[in-house]
């Protein structure tokens, strides 16, 4: 799953010096349209007065409740396949950006305001944020240090900045650093660790601080101007962002289990539309936690048995409100009978595949839940076969309009165009789509050929999941600026193989 967290204030504070005879400390740029960051040596005196060096810092901060909500449903913030990502796009600076420099990003332990500051040109407007003050209440909230500067142990009182901190397993550097070798690159910095304490309500949720490192800052070296879009810029796909990336594939193998592997089965169970608990015997007991379900695979005299869970997800492993799991492996190898002297390896040998039923029962087996069938096929092999599949994808379900509040299951129908042929009928059939194990999405502005959303590969946020009607994934809106057209593309890693799949066909909006 993607989530995306929009900065709900940003600014950057400055203390340049203007005309030679004043520095704008007090000045304000929170509606501006661009976050700069620079660092003037000696390039102006204040009252003809000395060496004089001008910075600016950049504050941010973002909203995210998207992210506290999926905490209980399917964000495992614990999980190593959880990761979240600040995003600063470059703007041009329409002058020579610096290169070879560092910009380093630390958790605010003060709150700021953004302003109502535009001038980047005289600092002639005045508000808070600015390189004194962090905000205002009923008073001025001065910064411990001018521009914010004051960094220091989580939990003191008197810093600006969190520069390291105990945030669950001892005390570690909260400072997240990028290179910036040509000086034009977009900002995309690891900020897992913050946000994950955040979460977890170790860290305040004040926001960020970005500058130069402070080698970078104290040095004699002048470096003017790396130039970001702000929240205000015109083209919404700039503006900042968190990008948060999580596994919540489901994979359900009942279309395509294989011996010799490990599969898993799915079961659910619902009230009208609601997802609920099975109930059980004549005192309605809820069917609830680990180890509480039994499945039973069964074809002639073969019996297999399984015990499966309620399925966990979300912080703190949440069980999944009537949704029931079991994992196995089945060998083709087995010689046990099936009818008479013929055993199951025999069977699988002679056919290739064998269809078991399955029940899904009480722990002590006299309360049946569910009963289906289950068709198990050896694994793929061919002699000396080297062309591989090639993959057909198509989303059959899709949209013309989306609104930011929709969660969408896309269904994608796939079909290997080296084997598949299909003729015109006279009459409507039902095709079964060809499962392909490794498919991945990203979702691209369909009017600049921008990638918005990317494959993701790592942590598998991108990965279509798997049911008994084929493959889908979910997708938020609240991901995508809103009044764009969209489109959506598949990467399928397939036997040793990549294909891009392009789905022409699917076009969206998103609106509010």
């Amino acid at each position: 799953m993607i989530l995306v967290c929009t900065a709900s204030a940003d600014t950057y504070i400055t203390n340049k010096i203007i005309n030679g005879n004043v520095s704008v400390t007090d000045a304000n740029v929170g509606l501006a349209g661009t976050l700069d960051l620079f660092k003037l040596y000696d390039e102006t005196k204040l009252n003809n007065i000395g060496s004089q060096t001008e910075l600016s810092r950049i504050l941010l901060r973002f909203d995210l409740q998207p992210l506290f909500d999926a905490t209980g449903t399917n964000l495992n913030i614990s999980s190593d396949r959880f990761k979240a990502f600040l995003q600063l796009f470059n703007i041009a600076a329409g002058n020579s950006s610096p290169k070879n420099f560092n910009v380093v990003v630390y958790p605010l332990a003060q709150s700021f305001d953004e302003g109502i500051g535009r001038d980047t040109a005289a600092f002639n407007d005045l508000d808070v944020a600015n390189f004194v003050t962090a905000s205002y209440t009923t008073q001025s909230n001065v910064w411990f240090l001018s521009g914010a500067n004051a960094g220091g142990l989580l939990g003191s009182s008197d810093i600006d900045f969190i520069s390291s901190g105990n945030l669950g397993a001892g005390i570690v550097n909260t400072a997240y650093t990028q290179n910036f070798a040509n000086g034009n690159e977009d900002l995309c910095v690891d900020v897992t660790q913050a946000v994950s304490a955040t979460l977890a309500g170790i860290l305040p949720n004040k926001g960020f601080r970005l500058s130069f490192t402070n080698a970078e800052e104290i040095d004699t070296k002048t470096r003017f101007v790396k130039r970001f879009a702000s929240r205000h810029v015109t083209n919404k796909l700039l503006a900042p962002r968190l990008l948060v990336k999580f596994d919540d594939t489901l994979n359900d193998f009942t279309s395509d289990f294989r011996f010799d592997a490990t599969g898993t089965l799915f079961l659910q169970s619902f009230n009208n539309s609601t997802p609920s608990n099975i109930v059980s015997g004549a005192s309605l007991t809820q069917v609830t936690g680990n180890n509480c379900i039994l499945l039973h695979l069964q074809t002639g005299s073969f019996n297999f048995v399984v015990t499966g869970s309620q399925h966990k997800c979300g912080t703190g492993n949440n069980f999944l409100p009537g949704v029931y799991s079991a994992s196995f492996a089945l060998t083709s190898c087995d010689t046990t009978p099936v009818t008479g002297t013929i055993t199951l390896a025999d069977v699988i040998a002679a056919s290739g595949s064998v269809t078991f039923s399955a029940f899904w029962k009480s722990l002590d087996g006299t309360l049946g839940y569910h009963t289906g069938s289950l068709n198990v096929a050896r694994p793929a092999r061919t002699r000396g076969n080297f062309t591989s599949r090639r993959p057909f994808l198509r989303i059959t379900n899709a949209r013309n309009v989306y609104s930011t509040s929709d969660v969408f299951r896309f269904r994608v129908f796939g079909v290997d165009l080296e084997t598949q042929f299909y003729h015109a009928t006279k009459r409507a059939r039902k095709l079964t789509s060809v499962i392909f194990d490794k498919v991945y999405y990203q979702i691209i502005d369909k009017t600049t050929g921008k990638v918005v959303i990317p494959y993701d590969t790592v942590v598998d946020a991108t990965r279509l999941s798997v049911d008994s009607e084929g493959m889908f994934f979910n997708f938020n809106m609240q991901a995508l600026p809103t009044g764009r057209t969209y489109g959506v593309q598949f990467l399928v890693n397939d036997r040793g193989q990549s294909y891009v799949s392009e789905e022409d066909g699917t076009v969206f909006n998103v609106r509010n």
